[in-house]
C-alpha cells in the first residue's frame, strides 16, 4: 500500500512538473504576478500538510492561526489562509476518520456540538446582517468538524509524538515571546490582554506539567527556566483574566493528584521572596504592592472596586441581550450604534472601532443566538463539565501525573475560566479558539477511552527521561 501511494504520488508530482513548463511557455506573465505565486505557494503548502495530514496539519494550522493574531510582517496572509486550512483540515478529517481502522464513534458531545453549529447558522438567518453571520456560522460549522474529525487523526496513535511536540511548541513559544518582548521591547501578540491568554491557557499550564512529569535532570532544568519565563511573561502582561486561569487550573491539578506539597512549596517561595526584597528594598516592595494593587487587582479603576473594569461592558452585553432576548443577533454580530456623522440606525459589524467589548464569552454567545439558541450550548457545556470531572476523577483515582489526560484538562479548565473574562469562547478567528476546541474533544476521547490505547506516556520522549508507568483508560460505565 505504501509502496502504491509513494508510485502515485511520484505519477502526480512528474504531471504537476509538465503542466509547470507548459504554463512556463505559453504564459509566462503568470509566473510574475506576486498574487499568483503566492497562491501558488499557499497551494504547495496546503498539499504538502495533506500528505502528512496526521504529523504536521495540526502544527501548521495552529502557527498560521498564532501568526495571523500577531504584529509581525505578513501577518495579513496568515489571516487569509487560516481559513483555506480550517476547511481543509474539516474536509479531510471526515475521510481520514473513515479510513481509520476500529475508528473512533462519535459520542454525545460531537453531535451536541453540529447541533451547536446548525443553531449558530438558523440564528443568522434572522439577523440583519445575514451575510457576515452565515459567514461566522460556517467558520463554527468548519472548526467543530475539525475538532470532532481532524484533531482526534492527528492525535490517536500518535499520543506521544503529538504531546512531546506541543511540549516543544511551547518551550519555543515561552523562548521567543520573552525575547520579543524584553529582548527587543516589540509586543509581538498586539494586546497584552493576548500575551496573558496564551501564556496563562496553554503555555504555563502544559509547561508545568511537563516539568513535573519529567525526570532527567538536565530537560527539567531547561522546561524549569522555559516555565519562569511563561509566568514573568504572564504577570508582566497583567492580565487578571489569564494569571486566574493558570491559578484555578494549576489548583485543581494539585488537589486531583494529591500534589498538595507543590501548594505548600509554592506558597513557601512566594512568602520567602516577599520578605527578602521587604527587609532588603523596603522602598521597592512598597512600590511593588502598590503596583500590584493598582494595576493588577483594580486595574486604576479601585472605586469601583475589582470587577470596575467589567461592569461597563457586561452591563451594555446585558442590555444588548434584553433588545432581542428569544433569536439574538446573528452568531457573531453584535447590535451597535453608528457613530457620529453616519447613517442612523442600528448596524452589525465586526470592524474596528464598532465591535462591542463583551468581557464574557458567554454573554456574547447569549447575545449572538438568544434564549433559543443557547439550549444546544447549555447542553455542550453540561457535557464538557461531565467529562472534566470524570478526567478529574480518575486522576484523583490513580494519581498519575504523566497522564496525557492532565494538561488537556488543564488548558479545558483555564480555558472555561478565561472565556469568563473575555469574549474569544465563539471567535473561530483567535488562535486560542482552535486550540481550546481540539483539545476538548481529544479529551474526550481520551477520558472515555476512545481515542487511545494508553493514556500515559509509554516511552521516553526524545531527549527525556519521564515517569511512567501504564494505566488503564477510565471505565466508559
Amino acid at each position: 500500500m505504501k509502496t502504491d501511494s509513494k508510485v502515485f504520488g511520484l505519477l502526480i508530482t512528474g504531471v504537476l512538473v509538465v503542466l509547470a513548463i507548459a504554463l512556463l511557455h505559453w504564459r509566462p506573465g503568470y509566473f510574475s504576478n506576486v498574487r499568483i505565486l503566492g497562491g501558488v505557494l499557499l497551494l504547495q503548502v496546503v498539499l504538502v500538510t495533506v500528505w502528512h495530514y496526521e504529523r504536521w496539519f495540526f502544527a501548521v494550522m495552529m502557527l498560521l492561526f498564532l501568526w495571523a493574531g500577531t504584529d509581525l510582517p505578513l501577518a495579513s496572509v496568515g489571516t487569509q489562509a487560516r481559513w483555506i486550512f480550517l476547511a481543509v483540515g474539516a474536509l479531510i478529517g471526515i475521510v481520514k476518520w473513515l479510513q481509520l481502522e476500529g475508528k473512533h464513534r462519535l459520542t454525545a458531545i460531537h453531535l451536541v456540538a453540529l447541533l451547536c453549529a446548525m443553531s449558530a447558522v438558523v440564528s443568522s438567518l434572522v439577523s440583519r446582517r445575514m451575510e457576515l453571520s452565515l459567514l461566522k456560522s460556517i467558520s463554527l460549522v468548519l472548526l467543530f468538524l475539525y475538532g470532532s474529525f481532524g484533531a482526534r487523526v492527528a492525535v490517536t496513535g500518535r499520543e506521544n509524538a503529538f504531546f512531546s511536540g506541543l511540549v516543544r511548541a511551547c518551550e519555543i513559544t515561552a523562548y521567543a515571546s520573552a525575547f520579543f518582548y524584553w529582548g527587543l521591547h516589540f509586543e509581538v501578540f498586539g494586546n497584552p490582554n493576548s500575551l496573558g491568554a496564551i501564556m496563562g491557557i496553554v503555555v504555563a499550564p502544559v509547561l508545568l506539567w511537563a516539568l513535573l512529569a519529567t525526570g532527567e535532570r538536565a530537560v527539567r532544568h531547561r522546561r524549569a527556566f522555559a516555565l519562569l519565563l511563561a509566568v514573568g511573561l504572564l504577570y508582566s502582561s497583567v492580565s487578571r483574566a489569564g494569571i486566574l486561569a493558570c491559578i484555578v487550573a494549576f489548583l485543581l491539578m494539585c488537589v486531583a493528584l494529591h500534589q498538595h506539597h507543590l501548594l505548600i512549596k509554592g506558597a513557601f517561595v512566594a512568602v520567602f521572596l516577599s520578605a527578602t526584597v521587604a527587609v532588603l528594598w523596603p522602598a521597592r516592595f512598597d512600590g511593588l504592592v502598590n503596583a500590584f494593587t493598582e494595576d493588577l487587582i483594580y486595574k486604576g479603576k479601585h472605586q469601583q472596586g475589582i470587577l470596575g473594569s467589567r461592569e461597563s461592558p457586561w452591563q451594555d452585553a446585558i442590555n444588548a441581550v434584553k433588545e432581542n432576548p428569544w433569536f439574538g443577533s446573528g452568531f457573531g454580530t453584535d447590535v451597535v450604534e453608528l457613530l457620529p456623522g453616519t447613517a442612523g440606525g442600528i448596524v452589525f459589524s465586526t470592524n474596528a472601532g464598532l465591535d462591542r467589548e463583551h468581557g464574557n464569552s458567554y454573554l456574547a454567545l447569549l447575545g449572538y443566538v438568544g434564549l433559543l439558541g443557547l439550549t444546544p450550548f447549555v447542553f455542550l457545556f453540561l457535557l464538557i463539565f461531565r467529562v472534566i470531572y470524570r478526567s478529574c476523577s480518575r486522576m484523583w483515582r490513580t494519581r498519575e501525573l504523566n497522564s496525557f489526560v492532565v494538561p488537556l484538562v488543564l488548558v479545558c479548565v483555564a480555558g472555561l475560566v478565561h472565556a469568563f473574562f473575555e469574549d474569544w469562547l465563539f471567535a473561530v478567528g483567535f488562535h486560542l479558539n482552535v486550540f481550546f476546541w481540539s483539545s476538548v474533544f481529544v479529551l474526550a476521547d481520551l477520558q472515555s477511552g476512545t481515542g487511545a490505547e494508553t493514556a500515559s506516556l509509554a516511552r521516553a520522549w526524545n531527549s527525556a527521561n519521564v515517569r511512567t508507568r501504564p494505566i488503564a483508560l477510565p471505565s466508559t460505565r
